[in-house]
């Protein structure tokens, strides 16, 4: 299959799907403000029970099986828990372009699939999931990026004295990214809101 018929294939079901999901959101009362859900996502989870997660791993995981068979592509989906979170990986024995399309340019495909997945976990569980997901080591790649970005700022913070905006991240990435600043001395906030949201690194 494609890349265009692959994400025309998703695209389709992430639509009839997130109608699904709305009506389990609105029973499991979620907040709909985004910043607020945004701001969640970057905190540690916390009071998830080890039960709820590996159901949602295993709902996760039928609904990724099923997509894939949707889009006629080979892969195998593993499942850990850790840290309070569901992570599912998608890997291959051999290097699959029907994977690497579902990564897509900067892991944006990637993030809709996850999102995807998670609508997926509510609809079924009416608990909202906050479930990582991987494709190819996609993710592990990244997370290298992401700390030599973090390096970079606070070196330009350090030496101008300046406050450094970053481009913009999905929550998953700005988790790792306030982390790597943590860890370097300074400071870092997340600033913005939907997809402008972005992190701010500053000495104080």
């Amino acid at each position: 299959m494609s890349a265009e018929s692959t994400e025309h294939a998703i695209s389709a079901e992430f639509d009839e799907d997130r109608e699904d999901a709305q009506v389990a959101v609105q029973g499991a009362g979620q907040d709909s403000d985004q910043d607020s859900a945004e701001d969640s996502e970057d905190s540690p989870a916390k009071g998830v029970s080890a039960s709820r997660l590996e159901e949602e791993g295993d709902v996760a995981a039928d609904y990724l099986e099923e997509l894939l068979d949707i889009a006629d592509i080979d892969g195998d989906i593993d499942i850990e828990v850790r840290n309070g979170r569901t992570y599912i990986s998608i890997v291959a024995e051999e290097e699959s372009a029907g994977l690497e399309n579902l990564v897509g340019r900067d892991g944006e495909v990637l993030e809709a699939l996850q999102e995807l997945t998670r609508l997926s976990v509510l609809s079924a569980t009416e608990n909202r999931s906050r479930l990582v997901l991987d494709i190819n080591g996609y993710r592990a790649e990244r997370a290298g990026d992401l700390q030599k970005i973090a390096e970079d700022a606070v070196a330009s913070v350090k030496e101008s004295g300046k406050a450094v905006a970053l481009a913009p991240m999905s929550a998953y990435e700005r988790k790792i990214v306030h982390d790597a600043v943590a860890e370097l001395g300074l400071v870092s906030e997340s600033e913005g809101e939907g997809a402008d949201r972005h992190i701010v690194v500053s000495a104080d």
